[in-house]
């Protein structure tokens, strides 16, 4: 640690029982004497969130969901457990942007997560984004808020991690070295499968990725590509770049994690084993470096690295995230809530996996934002659900 840094920095984990906050807490507990772990928050899952405040001793602990929140308060003082018990989203926001605050792990998933992403920002925040959707839903209003506040929007998908462990650290120079970036993908569990056999997928199938561990939706995105979709979105904000400077290849190994291809047609590229703590440490600790706990790659074992195209056939969603880039402004907003209800509805055995990209394409051509609605956090969020509710009577048609 420098000199700057010797008080533990205190760290706000926003969904702290998905996979992303249980990865963070476990970096986190390799370095008692850097981080202090201010705020936990979660939905609905009262006995992770209990246990993790048994643990960790926070401040304060926010649930979504009042009744939720309302047994946790109950469980943590017989418990006798001092963390106060916040519920709600403008909760949410207050612990996001709390003066005490150093560093917000925003790992809520979906839409959901904008708010308190917006609020970080605005708080100049160390942001480490791990909620695509922050950028996916809010796009160029999110960044001017994040420029505006003077936050430090640090990302934690493993391959715009990757790309900005490639990058120069001033981030003016960009756009004079980088001629193109290329966001790498497993391909999922179906990556060879004929394309006609999709419509039987199960959600247990389609949640049985063979490299990641991760939540049922991401999951689920994966199988799509969906997932790569919505990073293609994620990369033109973060990035500052063009929908045509960025590229998607097949990578099945997941060792190369992403590359930035430079003016001179020198490629810069980041590799290491899958695992998200990886990502979380480098935000965490950035610019120096420290034990994540992950695994180093034994390239002796390595069969080798392969790369390929992907199949429009097996991954018709991927094309969407050029399509709504070069789309009206909100459109991007619209494609993220389509596809949250429709991996919804397949979770839940309403529609056909392949399904999936029929509702989120259908509901791009029938749902058109206007031209302020991507101006204000209300206008964005008017648009995601207006998207959802098509989305859901494109369903409900499907199922009948």
């Amino acid at each position: 640690m420098n000199a700057l840094s010797t008080a533990r920095r205190q760290v706000c984990i926003l969904g702290s029982t998905g996979s992303i906050g249980v990865n963070t807490l476990d970096v986190i507990a390799r370095h008692p004497s850097r981080y202090e772990v201010f705020a936990l928050t979660a939905h609905r899952r009262v006995e992770e969130l209990l246990q993790q405040c048994l643990r960790w001793a926070p401040r304060y602990a926010v649930m979504s969901d009042a009744q939720a929140a309302a047994e946790l308060r109950q469980r943590l003082k017989a418990a006798g457990c001092r963390t106060e018990v916040l519920s709600g989203a403008a909760a949410l926001d207050e612990v996001a942007a709390h003066p005490e605050v150093d560093t917000v792990m925003a790992a809520i998933v979906g839409a959901a997560g904008l708010s308190p992403c917006l609020a970080a920002a605005r708080a100049g925040k160390r942001l480490l984004l791990a909620n695509k959707e922050a950028l996916v839903v809010g796009g160029a209003f999110f960044m001017h808020a994040v420029r505006a506040g003077g936050a430090q929007l640090l990302p934690i998908d493993s391959e715009h991690s990757a790309i900005f462990q490639c990058l120069p650290e001033d981030p003016a120079t960009w756009a004079q070295r980088v001629e193109r970036i290329i966001l790498t993908a497993s391909g999922g569990p179906f990556r060879q499968a004929d394309p006609a056999s999709l419509r039987d997928v199960t959600p247990e199938q389609a949640c049985a990725h063979p490299n990641w561990v991760m939540g049922r939706k991401i999951s689920v995105d994966s199988a799509t590509m969906m997932n790569k979709a919505l990073e293609v979105i994620e990369a033109r904000w973060l990035f500052d770049l063009a929908p045509e400077q960025i590229e998607v290849v097949i990578h099945p190994q997941s060792i190369i994690h992403s590359m930035v291809v430079c003016r001179d047609r020198s490629v810069l590229a980041q590799l290491g084993t899958p695992d998200m703590r990886v990502p979380i440490a480098f935000g965490l600790a950035y610019p120096e470096r420290i034990d994540s706990g992950a695994q180093a790659p034994d390239f002796t074992r390595l069969a080798g690295l392969s790369f390929e195209a992907p199949d429009a056939r097996r991954f018709p969603g991927l094309q969407l995230a050029w399509e709504t880039l070069r789309g009206a402004a909100g459109s991007t907003a619209v494609l993220n809530a389509a596809n949250e209800e429709a991996v919804a509805a397949f979770l839940a055995g309403t529609i056909r996996f392949d399904q999936i990209h029929t509702v989120n394409a259908r509901t791009l051509e029938d749902v058109v934002p206007t031209a302020d609605a991507a101006a204000s956090l209300e206008g964005l969020l008017d648009l995601d659900a207006g998207a959802r509710r098509h989305a859901r009577q494109l369903v409900k048609g499907m199922a009948a």
